[in-house]
């Protein structure tokens, strides 16, 4: 799925507002040693992600740093470009720009705002934060943005060009895009360095994406190199607890069946064009119907193993070369070991791994 076969494979982490932060922080220096290299931060609707990542900047010298993802209503775009040339600045020239058009959910249930218009928006965000970081005075005239906003446009006249005042540290700050909509990923192929796809399956990537991908490396600048798709997967190295599984059927159940409305969940399309109609459907029937454990009994076994990457040895080291295969340069993987101590030594078998099969870490 990539316009490349033999480029590196690196190890990330989600760093999860749910619980665990500072303690993860505090691990960070251990897992650096065993061949972490990224470090992201989600954020939906609870404390914002931009502090988190300050503080780790503060806490880490080499780690790269990504936001997964800021969604790009509820700041302005020449707010999200300044907070990623801020978070570039207070990290040395480590930050990688996460954006994603997020959901209805949050966008107008927390925000209040119109979710409209993704495709346009995400265009138009990535084009004036690039704007803002090469120094330039902004100027965008665009259907969904207008900066300046002129008195023509219903602005008081005051308004003017302005370029940010500080020097960034870079004027190419990498940009990653979640997407997951055929639309969405062309667009995604076309202008962003980085792909962040959810419930990622290697073997029918393919018949999901590949379309998509190509429509949009036909536009691709070649200056912004192989597309790096960033997986979230669930990690665990020897045959996971039963209540490992069971937290990943509940996920699948829940985004499958209740993320969204019945027409307007993307994750349950995608289950579709992965082949699972039948069961995506009694998923959601099952879900939206109150019936949230009979909806994950649902969820198949394959789709659970092909998502994650849990099993022995041998089991992890056969799924790193199908996600090598289909494309996948970073796992931002979310450790499942209930210790911290198994975490680490997890992380540092699957660097074994990796790099032992010539897909170097």
């Amino acid at each position: 799925m990539s316009t490349e076969t033999n480029s590196t494979i690196k190890l990330g982490m989600i760093v999860d507002y749910a619980g665990g932060f500072g303690e993860t922080v505090e691990l960070m220096q251990a897992y650096e040693q065993v061949g972490l290299e990224l470090a992201a931060v989600p954020e939906a609707y609870s404390f914002d992600a931009a502090s988190q990542l300050g503080y780790l900047a503060a806490k880490t010298e080499k780690l790269q740093l990504m936001s997964a993802i800021f969604q790009i209503y509820s700041r302005t775009p020449s707010l999200i470009a300044m907070t990623a040339a801020g978070l570039d600045y207070v990290s040395g020239g480590r930050f990688i720009l996460g954006l994603g058009a997020s959901g209805p959910q949050v966008v107008e249930g927390f925000h209040g705002l119109k979710y409209d218009a993704q495709l346009g928006r995400t265009r138009e965000v990535v084009d004036i934060c690039r704007q803002v970081w090469r120094r330039e005075p902004v100027v965008h005239r665009g259907r969904n943005y207008t900066v300046p906003l002129t008195k023509e446009d219903g602005g008081s006249g005051l308004g003017k060009p302005l370029k940010i005042i500080n020097h960034p540290v870079r004027s190419e700050i990498p940009v990653s895009i979640a997407a997951l909509g055929e639309k969405n990923v062309t667009l995604v192929a076309e202008i962003s360095q980085g792909w962040q796809p959810l419930f990622f399956h290697p073997l029918k990537a393919q018949q999901a994406w590949g379309d998509a991908l190509a429509a949009g490396f036909e536009k691709r600048d070649p200056a912004l190199g192989e597309l790096d798709i960033q997986l979230q997967v669930n990690f665990h190295v020897g045959e996971p607890p039963a209540e490992v599984v069971q937290k990943v059927r509940d996920q699948l159940a829940l985004y499958i069946g209740g993320m969204g409305a019945r027409d307007k969940n993307f994750y349950n399309q995608l289950a579709c064009r992965y082949g699972y109609e039948d069961e995506a459907k009694e998923i959601q029937d099952l879900y939206l119907a109150g019936r949230k454990g009979e909806a994950a009994a649902v969820v198949p076994q394959d789709l659970v193993e092909a998502v994650t990457l849990m099993g022995d040895e041998a089991s992890i080291a056969r799924q790193v070369e199908e996600f090598h295969a289909a494309g996948v340069r970073t796992f931002l993987l979310n450790p499942m070991a209930v210790d911290p101590a198994d975490r680490v030594a997890h992380v540092r078998t699957l660097a074994g791994i990796v790099a032992g099969q010539g897909v170097p870490a």
